[in-house]
């Protein structure tokens, strides 16, 4: 059985992943998702022409995880690509989140990185060669974000995770692309707050296009899948100008960051 298994398939990057995947792997057999809205995973399944294996569950807990290692031990399946886009991301500065909810950092590092390590971890072993592995980042993940200190944190772990891993992978023919998009047209900014402003707003994308060179790219085997010349041209920046440099640019105007 050949499959792909997504995280964060209920909305966002994740579900627009699930409706496109179907056309990059014409002979998949499933699309495992797995998200918290068991209503919305299964209104997914008319968007996309593969069958989908519904795990209802929350990342940050532990049952959703039992019930995807039993289904992998049954089925044995050949896992074609693997897709973390689970996350979440809260703007502000770190004392004024830990005052709104004392708990809400910890979590997004739990699902951000913990959580994306391991669904990584426990699929790894069915992946074999010609396989991916795509990893929602940010372009947040190019430099320290004041204002955004948590989620661009957490996000340069995934960068370099990805990074680090592609390259023990690759040996085995296996390979992984972390995705490093900046504003996304998504219900991100639900929870991350209101995108109010103006430089952020020109740069915002839909999820359509950012999702098919992200596939794109995995397939160039790409290490990074950065879209669009706005988040290239910060890409750029960030390897050129030393970071404190940047940080003193930024200082005094959090909310004129680079993220999704």
């Amino acid at each position: 059985m050949k499959i792909a298994v997504v995280t964060g398939a209920s909305s966002g990057m994740g579900r627009e992943f699930v409706k496109q995947i179907g056309f990059f792997y014409e002979n998949l057999d499933e699309i495992w998702v797995i998200a918290r809205r068991r209503d919305r995973l299964e209104a997914l399944q008319e968007r996309t022409v593969v069958p989908l294996r519904i795990f209802e569950g929350d990342l940050l807990k532990q049952p959703v995880y039992v019930e995807l290692r039993k289904a992998l031990q049954e089925e044995n399946p050949d896992i074609r690509m693997l897709v973390n886009a689970a996350g979440f991301g809260k703007s502000g500065l770190v004392e004024e989140i830990l005052e709104e909810d004392k708990k809400l950092q910890l979590q997004m590092v739990d699902l951000n990185c913990l959580a994306l390590s391991r669904m990584t971890f426990s699929c790894l072993p069915y992946l074999h060669a010609g396989s991916r592995i795509v990893n929602l980042a940010s372009a947040s993940a190019f430099c320290p974000q004041p204002g955004f200190t948590v989620y661009a944190a957490t996000k340069s772990y995934v960068l370099s995770f990805s990074r680090g891993l592609g390259a023990e992978l690759k040996k085995r023919g296996i390979y992984v692309t972390a995705v490093c998009p900046g504003p996304v047209d998504t219900e991100f900014f639900e929870t991350s707050g209101k995108l109010d402003n103006a430089l952020k707003k020109l740069a915002l994308v839909k999820a359509p296009d950012v999702v098919r060179k992200a596939l794109l790219d995995s397939r160039k085997r790409k290490d990074v899948s950065v879209y669009g010349g706005r988040m290239k041209a910060a890409y750029i920046v960030t390897k050129i100008l030393p970071h404190h440099v940047i940080l003193n640019l930024m200082s005094g105007n959090f909310k004129g960051d680079f993220n999704e």
